[in-house]
C-alpha cells in the first residue's frame, strides 16, 4: 500500500488564508495526501479535488447535537477520513477512551477510515509506560472492533509535538521500536496482522526523509508544518519515494 500523508490543520487559517493556500496548493487527484482542515473550509478544499478528512467525528449519526459533525454527514459530502483520539481532543475536551471507541464505530458504521491516535507524555516516558500507555488506549479505543482493515494508527508522543516548549524528537530507533509494539498488540489482541501505523511528532521537511526511511510506517500525521503548502508538497513527493 501506498504511504500516506494527512495534514492535520486544525483551527488555523481565515478565509483568505485558505484561498492563497489553495492557490498554491498543487497536488494530483490521485495524491497521498489527505488534509483535514476546519469544519467551515472542508468544501473548498473539496472543490479542488483534495482528498479531505475530519479532524473530529461525533459519535452520533443525526439529531440535537450542536456544534458537531457526524461521519454520516461528512460521507454525504464524499470525505473519506476522520481523525479521532487526538491528544488535543483527550485533553482540552476530556475525551475517554470510551468516547472514543464510540466515535470509531460511528465512523466505520458510516464507511470512513479512521486515524486513531495515541500518544504518551513526558510523564509516561520518564517513568518507562510509554508501552502500557499505548496497550490501554488501544485496547479500550478498539474494544468490540471486529473489522480494522479501515484503520490507521497514528502513534503521536505527546512529549515530542509540534506545539511542546523545545520539544524532543523521537528517534528513528524509538519509532520503529513503537510502531512494532503497536503492530504486536494489535495482532494479539485483535487477531488483524496488517494493521497501518502512521507517525505523527514533529514531522517537518526537515527529518521527513530519515522519518520515511522506518519500514514499520504506513505514513505520517503532520501538523505544524503542514500549513505550508510547499513544505506539505515536499513532504507527500518523498513519502510517495
Amino acid at each position: 500500500m501506498e504511504k500516506i500523508v494527512v495534514a492535520n490543520l486544525k483551527m488555523n487559517m481565515l478565509y483568505n488564508d485558505v484561498l492563497n493556500y489553495l492557490d498554491k496548493l498543487k497536488i494530483e487527484n490521485n495524491s497521498n495526501i489527505i488534509i483535514c482542515p476546519s469544519n467551515i473550509f472542508i468544501p473548498y478544499f473539496l472543490n479542488h479535488n483534495i482528498e479531505v478528512g475530519l479532524q473530529n467525528v461525533s459519535e452520533f449519526d443525526i439529531g440535537a447535537y450542536t456544534g458537531e459533525a457526524s461521519a454520516l454527514q461528512a460521507r454525504s459530502l464524499g470525505i473519506k477520513y476522520a481523525i479521532v483520539g487526538h491528544s488535543e481532543r483527550r485533553l482540552n475536551n476530556n475525551e475517554s477512551n470510551t468516547c472514543i471507541n464510540h466515535k470509531i464505530k460511528a465512523g466505520l458504521k458510516n464507511g470512513l477510515k479512521i486515524i486513531l491516535c495515541v500518544g504518551d507524555t513526558l510523564k509516561d516516558k520518564e517513568n518507562n509506560n510509554s508501552y502500557n500507555k499505548i496497550k490501554e488506549e488501544l485496547l479500550e479505543d478498539l474494544k468490540d472492533i471486529q473489522n480494522l482493515e479501515n484503520i490507521f494508527i497514528a502513534y503521536e508522543p505527546i512529549w515530542s509535538v509540534s506545539t511542546s516548549i523545545n520539544p524532543v524528537v523521537s528517534t528513528p530507533e524509538e519509532i520503529d521500536a513503537m510502531a512494532l509494539y503497536i503492530k504486536k498488540v494489535i495482532k494479539e489482541n485483535f487477531g488483524y496482522d496488517d494493521i497501518k501505523v502512521l507517525y505523527g511528532g514533529s514531522v517537518k521537511t526537515t527529518n521527513i526523509e530519515e522519518i520515511n526511511k522506518i519500514e514499520s510506517l504506513s505514513g505520517v500525521l503532520v501538523g505544524g508544518d503542514s500549513l505550508n503548502p510547499e513544505n506539505l508538497m515536499m513532504i507527500g513527493k518523498i513519502v510517495s519515494e
